[in-house]
């Protein structure tokens, strides 16, 4: 059972940084691709950003250029670095590990609430 457990969320002035952390109970270089969504109040979920094991990466256009999603394969933990964060990124923030066989992510965190206040 793969458990993958966020942290490093918080309240932030608009402008400002924070350091997402996930990390897995498992080896990350098992799992196919490592994703970061976030869900903002009535809103729906959306991804953020996606790492293959493969060493792509994308990125959801609101956030170019502004979110980097890194992984240190020896700690089993996915970051996600945001910087110049705007008030509409404020949402709660989950990890998300994609199983290949299935097609889709099926592992997730518990989320972390990250708010921008302007």
């Amino acid at each position: 059972q793969v458990q993958l457990v966020e942290s490093g969320g918080g309240l932030v002035q608009a402008g400002g940084s924070l350091r997402l952390s996930c990390a897995a109970s498992v080896s990350i270089t098992s799992i196919i691709a490592m994703g970061w969504y976030r869900q903002a109040p009535g809103k729906q979920r959306e991804l953020v950003a996606h790492s293959t094991t493969a060493g792509s990466t994308t990125y959801a256009d609101s956030v170019k250029g502004r979110f980097t999603i890194s992984r240190d394969n020896a700690k089993n933990t996915v970051y996600l670095q945001m910087n110049s964060l705007e008030p509409e990124d404020t949402a709660v923030y989950y990890c998300a590990g994609y199983d290949g066989s299935r097609r889709d992510y099926v592992y997730w965190g518990q989320g972390t609430q990250v708010t921008v206040s302007s």
